[in-house]
């Protein structure tokens, strides 16, 4: 995608915008309907952009030996930011992204187009991403992340209980796995997650700002979760180190957190709250 124009497309989920970054010759921000959704630098996949898919990629370097192949399921396909980066990172990883909107996979192929050659491979699937989660055979993945998003909010069906379940379902051991959740004050959704996501794995920590942690803005949260002890250690070392530092809540500060927040199942959940105007 060589050119500089900024170039817009109807989608299945509304219309998605190519936005050229200045400071990156080869580097593209993906928008759906104004809302930023994927940044993509064509020259250098290990560039994250975007905090929250820092954040990601931490995790996935601290899932493994650096340089293992791992197996990953991406839930919410977009911009293959991550995707990418792991075959960057992690050469003959083997990964499926799923993405529901067929009209923007064949875009995303088109304009910011995956390697043709090199080590490891992308598989993407179109479909609902709980449908395909609970297909998948139990223990077929190292790592499960869902960065799922539809008009800015996740849909409720992928919030619950049961969808953690599957996910864990679809772990082998050791396996890990990680939600971006869109939240702000009061942070009742980020609490219901966090306590949905706990009442099925033994381990969890979340990763934010402190600016969205205190309920001062709206912004993304990652939680991630194992059923063996999570590198919190690492993982606090290098997200104080990011352009933006976030912390990272374990144990009794996760406690806290959630505090009287209850799991979330599929009877009574609900997609996540929409950022306010003039987020993003």
């Amino acid at each position: 995608m060589s050119n500089r124009q900024h170039d817009s497309f109807q989608v299945d989920s509304g219309v998605a915008e190519f936005q050229a970054d200045p400071d990156r010759p080869e580097a593209w921000t993906l928008l759906l309907d104004g809302t930023p959704q994927s940044h993509v630098d064509l020259d250098d996949p290990e560039h994250l952009e975007f905090e929250y898919m820092r954040w990601l990629g931490h995790l996935v370097d601290l899932a493994a030996p650096a340089g293992e192949p791992l197996r990953v399921l991406h839930l919410g396909g977009g911009g293959l930011t991550l995707a990418r980066y792991v075959a960057a990172t992690r050469p003959r990883s083997s990964q499926v992204a799923v993405e529901w909107d067929a009209a923007l996979v064949d875009l995303v192929r088109e304009r910011l187009p995956l390697p043709r050659r090199g080590p490891g491979r992308v598989r993407v699937r179109v479909g609902d991403a709980r449908a395909l989660l609970e297909e998948v055979p139990a223990g077929s993945f190292d790592v499960v992340v869902a960065d799922l998003f539809a008009q800015a909010r996740t849909p409720a069906h992928l919030t619950s209980v049961e969808f953690a379940l599957a996910a864990a379902r679809a772990l082998r051991s050791p396996g890990l796995y990680a939600a971006n959740i869109g939240d702000g004050p009061p942070l009742r959704h980020a609490r219901a997650q966090v306590a949905t996501v706990r009442s099925v794995f033994l381990d969890a920590c979340l990763i934010a700002e402190p600016a969205v942690l205190r309920g001062r803005r709206f912004g993304n949260l990652v939680v991630a979760a194992a059923d063996h002890g999570l590198p919190v250690a690492g993982l606090s070392r290098r997200t104080a180190g990011d352009p933006f530092p976030a912390r990272v809540l374990h144990g009794s500060e996760l406690d806290r957190f959630t505090a009287a927040a209850k799991p979330v199942t599929d009877t009574r959940a609900e997609p996540s709250p929409a950022p306010p105007p003039g987020t993003f």
